[in-house]
């Protein structure tokens, strides 16, 4: 316990102390202890390597998704995943044919890194904004900003689903002030 001598000394030290905490405030009242689970994030829909682009376009299309989730037929391991507008350019350009398997257009996660920031349904929303907006990841290495995380369970056995930034966006504008 502080003890003071004057009420300006105790108002000096109360304001220096609180000024730090701003940008956590607005966290706090941006997301309100809010998780991923509060996203309500659609299942992950997954392709396997081999299947052709031409299927994994129009399930993405059905479903109105933007991110494919890519995982090992056998295994059920995480591979990487299909983004549909890169995929959509590599089209045009010629680059992949809708006859090619997903193995040629997908990004492969880089699993030598070791080092991975796990997303889960009890992510803090402020935790999942932190992880889209940084240009740094979780061991310091430089990346680019992400526009989607794939949820999983703490072990990271199984995709739960995947959370766009646009999910994020969306929350904040329907959740009321």
């Amino acid at each position: 316990m502080a003890s003071y001598q004057t009420g300006s000394e105790a108002y000096t030290r109360e304001n220096q102390t609180s000024a730090p905490a701003a940008p956590q405030a607005a966290w706090a009242d941006k997301y309100r202890g809010a998780t991923v689970e509060d996203l309500d994030p659609p299942l992950a829909l997954s392709v396997s390597p081999n299947d052709p682009v031409s299927a994994a376009l129009m399930a993405a299309y059905e479903r109105d998704y933007t991110h494919l989730t890519v995982t090992d037929a056998a295994k059920r391991s995480l591979l990487g995943y299909l983004s549909i507008p890169r995929l959509k350019e590599l089209l045009q350009k010629g680059a992949v044919k809708d006859t090619d398997a997903v193995a040629t257009a997908m990004q492969r996660f880089n699993r030598k890194r070791g080092i991975y920031q796990v997303i889960t349904m009890e992510t803090p929303l402020e935790e999942l904004e932190q992880f889209f907006e940084s240009e740094t990841g979780p061991n310091g290495e430089k990346r680019e900003k992400q526009q989607f995380a794939v949820v999983t369970d703490v072990t990271r056995k199984f995709v739960l689903g995947v959370a766009t930034k646009a999910d994020l966006e969306e929350f904040v504008k329907r959740r009321p002030a």
